[in-house]
C-alpha cells in the first residue's frame, strides 16, 4: 500500500502540498529560481536566524588560545566539554549524569544521528524548523507533519497527533520519534506548559521517544512573564534534549551542539547507538570549537551579560517588526523567543496577486528582493505551499556593518538608530503597498 500524509498532502516523504513544497524541486517543466540552483530538497533549507552581532571578544580570546591545540577530540566531546554541559542543563533543572550527554558539530549531526539511531518513522509539527525534515529524508525515514494549535508552534496538537499515529499506523507505518521544541523556529512562540503536557502524555501513551530541540530556551523576551517548561521535565525516561549553542551561547560559524539522554537503561542504549553513529559519520567537533563551547556553556559573566543584551536587543526589534507586519494588514502571532517571528500574508493575497505573487515560493523571491534581506517561504518549514506565510528575521535590521551592529548592541534605544528606523520603514513600506493594493481589489460591499 502506498503511504500518504496523514493530512492528505502527497506521499510520505513529503513535507509539505506537492512536491515542490518538499524543499525546491519544481513541478515538470517549471525553471527553478536562481537563490535555488544547485540545491536540491534535502540539501536546502534555511540556516538558523543569527543574531548579527559581532563576536564576544571573550569568546574570540577563548577560541584564540585554543588554536594551537591540534589534537583530535573525541567523538562525543571530551570530559570538560561534557562536564560543562552537565552543570548548564542542571542550572535549569535537569541534572543528567556523566553517561548521558553528547555533543557534536551542530545540531543537526545530532539529530541525524538520534534518527538513525531510533529508526521507524518520524512525527514533527507543521510548521517546524527547516533542519529537522531533511535529516530523516536523507536516511530514507517518511515524515509525517502534524497541525499545532492556534496558540502556539512548535508541539503538535495533542488530538491531531493521536489520529496521525493511529493512521500512519492502519497503513502500515511505524511511528517511533516525535521532534518538537518548546522555543520555536519558525513560529517564535513558546508552548504553554498545559498543551505541551498533553502532547507530552499522548506521545507517552504511542510509545513515541521525543526530541525536544531547545536551542531557542535561553532567548525567551520575557523570561519573567512566560513559563517555559522541557518535555524531559515531564517524561524523563522517553526524551531526549538538543540545543544548538548557535541559539544563544556561540557564533553559528562555530557549529557546536549538545544532547542530553534519558536516564536508565533507554538512555544508556540509546547514547551507544548515537556514539556509533557519530564515529561512523566522524562527526567530530573541531578542538578550539570545543573549548570555546565548553567556555560558553559554563556562563561566566560575559557570555551572560552578552547574552542577556542580544535577547533584549531581538525581542525590541521582533516587537517592531510584528507590529509592522500587523499594521501592514498581515497576522503573525506575537513572537516571544528567538530572533524572528513567522508572517501570514494570506489578508494581502489580492495585493500580492498583481505582483504574481501566489504562493510561498513566490513570497519568498518577492519578499527577498523588495526587502533586501531573506525571507524563507513556510514551504521551508513543512507549511502548505500555497499558504502565504514567511519568516523573517530581526538580525539583518542591525544594519550592514560591524559598527551598525555594535552600536545597536550598546545603544539605549536602538529602535530609533537611523538605520534600524530605515529597516523598519522598508518593511512598513512594502505592506503598507501590499495591503493599500488589496483594499483596491476588494469588491465593494
Amino acid at each position: 500500500m502506498r503511504r500518504t500524509d496523514p493530512e492528505g498532502h502527497g506521499p510520505a516523504h513529503g513535507t509539505a502540498a506537492g512536491s515542490r513544497a518538499r524543499a525546491h524541486e519544481p513541478a515538470a517543466g517549471e525553471d527553478l529560481p536562481s537563490s535555488a540552483v544547485g540545491h536540491g530538497p534535502v540539501r536546502y533549507g534555511p540556516p538558523l536566524p543569527d543574531d548579527g552581532l559581532p563576536v564576544l571578544p571573550d569568546l574570540s580570546a577563548v577560541l584564540a588560545a585554543a588554536a594551537s591545540r591540534g589534537a583530535e577530540e573525541p567523538v562525543g566531546g571530551g570530559p570538560a566539554l561534557l562536564d560543562a554541559a552537565r552543570g548548564y542543563w542542571e542550572r535549569r533543572g535537569l541534572p543528567v549524569a556523566a553517561g548521558r550527554v553528547t555533543a557534536g558539530p551542530g545540531a543537526p549531526a545530532l539529530l541525524l544521528a538520534l534518527t538513525a539511531a531510533l529508526g521507524g518513522d518520524v512525527l514533527v509539527p507543521r510548521p517546524c524548523a527547516a533542519w529537522w525534515a531533511p535529516y530523516a529524508r536523507l536516511l530514507g525515514r517518511p515524515v509525517f507533519h502534524v497541525p499545532t494549535p492556534a496558540e502556539s508552534g512548535g508541539a503538535p496538537d495533542p488530538y491531531a497527533l493521536l489520529e496521525t499515529v493511529r493512521r500512519v499506523r492502519d497503513e502500515g507505518g511505524d511511528p517511533r520519534l516525535l521532534v518538537l521544541s518548546v522555543a520555536d523556529d519558525p513560529t517564535a512562540t513558546v508552548a504553554p506548559p498545559e498543551l505541551l503536557h498533553e502532547t507530552v502524555e499522548a506521545a507517552a501513551a504511542e510509545g513515541l521517544h521525543l526530541v525536544s530541540d531547545e536551542t531557542w530556551r535561553d532567548t525567551v523576551h520575557a523570561p519573567d512573564a512566560t513559563v517555559l517548561l522541557s518535555p524531559a521535565e515531564m517524561l524523563p525516561d522517553r526524551v531526549t534534549v538538543v540545543t544548538d549553542l548557535a541559539g544563544a551561547l556561540l557564533p553559528a560559524g562555530w557549529p557546536a551542539a549538545v544532547a542530553r539522554f534519558p536516564a536508565g537503561d533507554t538512555g544508556a542504549a540509546l547514547h551507544a547507538r548515537v556514539l556509533d553513529v557519530l564515529t561512523a559519520m566522524g562527526a567530530r567537533l573541531a578542538g578550539p570549537v570545543a573549548f570555546a563551547a565548553g567556555h560558553a556553556l559554563d556562563e561566566p559573566e560575559a557570555v551572560v551579560v552578552r547574552r542577556a543584551a542580544a535577547v533584549r536587543l531581538h525581542a525590541r526589534l521582533a516587537a517592531a517588526a510584528h507590529t509592522a507586519v500587523v499594521a501592514g494588514g498581515a497576522l503573525a502571532r506575537p513572537p516571544q523567543a528567538g530572533r524572528h517571528l513567522y508572517a501570514d500574508l494570506e489578508p494581502l493575497r489580492s495585493g500580492l496577486a498583481g505582483q504574481g505573487v501566489g504562493d510561498a515560493q513566490e513570497l519568498e523571491e518577492f519578499l527577498t528582493a523588495r526587502l533586501g534581506m531573506p525571507a524563507p517561504g513556510g514551504h521551508r518549514f513543512g507549511d502548505d505551499l500555497g499558504a502565504l506565510r514567511v519568516r523573517l528575521a530581526t538580525g539583518p535590521l542591525l544594519g550592514g556593518t560591524e559598527a551598525e551592529r555594535q552600536e545597536c548592541l550598546t545603544s539605549p534605544a536602538p529602535l530609533e538608530l537611523s538605520h534600524v528606523q530605515r529597516a523598519l520603514m522598508s518593511l512598513r513600506s512594502v505592506l503598507d503597498d501590499l495591503r493599500d493594493d488589496a483594499q483596491r481589489w476588494e469588491p465593494p460591499r
